[in-house]
């Protein structure tokens, strides 16, 4: 169990800093801009959910604020990157600049609507959880989702992208992210019954903390 727990964890950091990095790349989906976390981010929740329904609050907490102590150190590193005097013949600091310059301000507003959404995820999580007795998974961790995804949508765009795009762009990037989160919240619940099932072979240790 302690071995399952520690894998999720590492997925959880990993995907956590890669989304932070890869956010300032928009792409277009049908009428909608997007960043490119669009599609890495929403497997936290999933893993939020799982550590919450197998191991418990206490838990899953520790993990959102682990994660918020690894963005801040990579950030610093990235930012140390930057500043370090490129070598004469290294032609490539205004890439890295255009690149990974843009990241304080990314991971600033990822980890502000993070910690709102994260924190709320495993909230909801546990409070739907004693609603249901414990029954209906698919409910829960479609409910607790749906809601935070919503509000990491708002809040990182609105911080990450305010005065770099027009209104309409803003919103239409906050209506386009969420819709295609709330999309892959629905998909990812079959993955969240597996995970939870794999988690608790050998061992079941749910608490609401």
């Amino acid at each position: 169990m302690e071995k399952k727990l520690r894998l999720l964890n590492a997925i959880f950091i990993t995907c956590l800093l890669v989304a932070n990095i890869i956010a300032g790349k928009l792409f277009t989906l049908g009428r909608f801009v997007l960043p490119a976390a669009v599609f890495v981010y929403p497997v936290t929740f999933v893993i939020t959910d799982t550590i919450s329904e197998v191991w418990g609050k206490e838990e899953a907490n520790n993990l959102v604020w682990q994660g918020l102590f690894m963005s801040l150190l990579m950030t610093a590193f990235l930012y140390l990157g930057q500043v370090l005097p490129p070598a004469p013949f290294w032609e490539q600091q205004p890439a890295y600049e255009a690149i990974l310059g843009t990241v304080p301000r990314i991971v600033a507003a990822s980890m502000v609507a993070y910690i709102i959404s994260q924190l709320h995820d495993v909230q909801a999580f546990l409070f739907w959880r004693r609603v249901t007795g414990g029954k209906h998974l698919w409910l829960r961790n479609n409910l607790s989702t749906m809601v935070s995804q919503l509000l990491d949508s708002a809040i990182f765009i609105t911080i990450a992208f305010a005065g770099t795009v027009e209104g309409a762009v803003l919103i239409n990037m906050i209506v386009g992210q969420y819709l295609i989160k709330l999309a892959l919240a629905l998909a990812d619940t079959p993955f969240c019954y597996l995970t939870v099932r794999w988690a608790r072979k050998g061992g079941v240790m749910a608490s609401e903390g």
